[in-house]
């Protein structure tokens, strides 16, 4: 049976204004994390991740269960040996972004929308991740700037959302988003800002009342996407920060990655997008595994992945089920994969 834990997990002990002391507090040896999850050892651990190190947060790993080495919470942050296999056809930079970045920190592949990367940290690190290899010091940017991004953004009046993304835009600071958002939302041809975080099933409490304040004044609608792969992830605490966002304004979406040993079930999906639906979230994209080098283990043939799909469309009606998707460089849009 798919390991779902049905009823909502108890609220962690941190209040909201201590995000930033859970996040500093995020990287964790793997030696520790076996002791806090009572595990002796671990077949699949590479005690040595240098270059990806091991991150988790205290909300995200007070919802992994105790003892269980098969925890599909987990296997999504456990550095494992088959990391370091060169496989073919799986590269450091699958989506080649470079090409699309005309500026430092700016992404423009899609018309009618744009991609900041704010920043390269991250509460939580997904083994999974198709930028674990991404060339943040060539587009790091700061405060200052920001502005010739938003210089291009504003000179072309094609441009209608913005998207921040990371790393984990969520891990700036209140006053730096403030700030951003601000500047953003007094470019006219801007209709949207979008968020992309996974800081919702990993560290809630990112969701602080100034946060909110800032949001609920823009004159761009905020879409907030958030990156939940299991219903593991929600329980009460995400529940609570799904709420105040929704009441601010906030358009709730979700996008899943169909991952091997964790969610490659349409038990468990379908079971994703009802929790979703439920906390108010309305499930977005699902797509398959970028072949990002050193997440091989995770993917799926795509005959299998449409198979999965086919059982979920089988068992939810149209507006809960994802959208089944991949990516390719030089596409200009995702491309949906069919379910027949």
């Amino acid at each position: 049976m798919p390991n779902i834990k049905l009823k909502s997990m108890t609220d962690t002990p941190a209040q909201p204004s201590q995000w930033k002391k859970i996040l500093s507090a995020s990287t964790i040896s793997a030696q520790d994390l076996l002791i806090r999850l009572e595990l002796d050892e671990h077949p699949l651990l590479d005690q040595n991740a240098p270059s990806f190190p091991l991150r988790v947060p205290e909300p995200f790993l007070n919802k992994i269960e105790k003892g269980n080495p098969n925890d599909p919470l987990l296997l999504q942050v456990l550095p494992q040996a088959q990391e370091s296999l060169d496989i073919e056809g799986y590269a450091s930079e699958p989506l080649l972004e470079q090409n699309f970045s005309p500026l430092p920190g700016l992404i423009h592949k899609y018309s009618s929308r744009v991609l900041l990367i704010l920043t390269q940290s991250c509460a939580i690190h997904c083994r999974y991740c198709f930028r674990r290899n991404f060339p943040y010091s060539e587009h790091q940017q700061s405060r200052q700037q920001w502005q010739q991004a938003l210089d291009y953004v504003a000179t072309r009046s094609e441009i209608s959302e913005v998207i921040l993304s990371g790393g984990d835009p969520l891990s700036l600071s209140d006053s730096s988003l403030e700030e951003l958002f601000d500047k953003i939302d007094r470019i006219t041809s801007v209709k949207r800002i979008r968020i992309h975080t996974r800081m919702l099933p990993s560290l809630p409490q990112r969701i602080t009342s100034r946060l909110l304040k800032v949001i609920s004044n823009l004159r761009c609608k905020v879409i907030l996407v958030a990156h939940c792969n299991h219903p593991n992830e929600l329980a009460n605490d995400t529940e609570r920060a799904f709420l105040r966002l929704k009441e601010h304004g906030v358009t709730l979406l979700n996008q899943s990655v169909m991952l091997r040993h964790i969610n490659d079930d349409a038990q468990i999906l379908q079971a994703l997008s009802e929790k979703l639906f439920a906390q108010g979230v309305l499930p977005y994209y699902l797509f398959t595994l970028d072949k990002v080098a050193g997440a091989a283990h995770f993917d799926l043939p795509r005959s299998e992945a449409k198979q999965i799909y086919k059982e979920l469309c089988a068992q939810l009606p149209g507006f809960l089920t994802p959208k089944l998707a991949e990516e390719q460089p030089g596409d200009g849009s995702k491309r949906v994969l069919s379910n027949h």
